[in-house]
């Protein structure tokens, strides 16, 4: 693994916070045929792109992230955990006609037993891209930028306007920008350097059933005109095409605990790699094995970077 300390990475997109309430079931409602959860513990973690940013944290990286939340308490909690952490700058504007968008999960036993989302979804206003825009530009200037992550989840912070205008000023500074997409506005990365859907995502997208992911890939490209499609392929493993040519990855045997947050993994030892100028494979191989480590445990955790140089060193 190469040492990533002296890259810069810009993370531009939707923040949350992923709440964990757990406690044991040992009883039904009486008063409905659900379960009883008697609460033992309150977790609560950054999510979203935030949990990007403390992903290329844990690789040793440099971060930015670049933001909006409510102006409510959960935002001031979501801005407070962000500052604890060291090797993160942020610059997230409070919104007072917004909620923050937290997630919370209940648990038991490991086992997800519900979800419940508070969220505000509507498309960010011009003087809010403006903004955004505004604070990439002094970043730079402050600082060199050595990438760029656009993190969607669909939240209304990466309208089309926004996004056309960071892979603009990606083209422009010579700096590399890479995409986690979601169905919204999937074809408005147009010029970025990397692409990177799920299968899901993409078949849905492109209204194309097929196998071939090669297919796949020439459809995005006449599309997107990006420099390297890079599909995860859930238990299948990932699929990468630099323009040339393709290959598929498969993945280790692992005891999956949940898939939440193994996106984040994989686009964050993308991007450092990439930057790195590791060859496709190699670069495959490491997020492959990045986004399996987290499925190992429970809840939205970023990847250890000793455990995955152990992994990369064995294998």
């Amino acid at each position: 693994m190469p040492d990533f300390s002296d890259l810069h990475i810009i993370v531009v997109g939707d923040v949350m916070i992923d709440r964990y309430i757990s406690g044991a079931i040992r009883r039904i409602s009486p008063e409905a045929p659900v379960p009883v959860v008697e609460m033992e513990n309150i977790e609560n973690r950054l999510g979203g792109a935030a949990n990007v940013a403390l992903n290329l944290r844990s690789l040793g990286a440099q971060v930015t992230l670049l933001s909006l939340a409510g102006d409510d308490e959960d935002g001031k909690l979501l801005i407070n955990m962000t500052e604890n952490i060291n090797g993160i700058n942020h610059r997230i504007l409070k919104l007072s006609d917004r909620k923050t968008t937290v997630k919370t999960r209940i648990m038991s036993s490991n086992q997800h037993i519900l979800r419940i989302d508070k969220e505000d979804i509507h498309d960010i206003g011009s003087q809010d891209v403006e903004w955004l825009m505004q604070s990439l530009e002094e970043i730079k200037k402050l600082d060199k930028v050595d990438g760029i992550i656009l993190q969607d989840y669909n939240k209304g912070l990466l309208t089309d306007e926004l996004i056309r205008k960071i892979i603009t000023f990606g083209q422009e500074h010579k700096i590399a920008t890479f995409v986690d997409p979601k169905e919204k506005n999937f074809f408005s990365y147009e010029g970025c350097t990397l692409f990177k859907p799920n299968k899901k995502e993409v078949l849905k997208a492109i209204q194309y059933e097929t196998s071939d992911l090669d297919v796949v890939d020439s459809i995005l490209r006449k599309k997107l005109c990006h420099e390297i499609t890079f599909i995860t392929l859930g238990s299948d493993g990932v699929y990468v095409h630099d323009g040339i040519s393709g290959l598929k990855l498969s993945t280790a045997p692992r005891s999956i605990v949940d898939v939440c947050g193994a996106g984040d993994s994989v686009i964050s030892a993308i991007s450092l790699c990439f930057l790195k100028g590791m060859d496709l494979k190699s670069l495959a191989i490491v997020a492959n094995t990045a986004g399996g480590q987290v499925c190992e445990v429970p809840g939205v955790v970023s990847v250890d970077r000793y455990k995955l140089q152990q992994e990369l060193h064995h294998s």
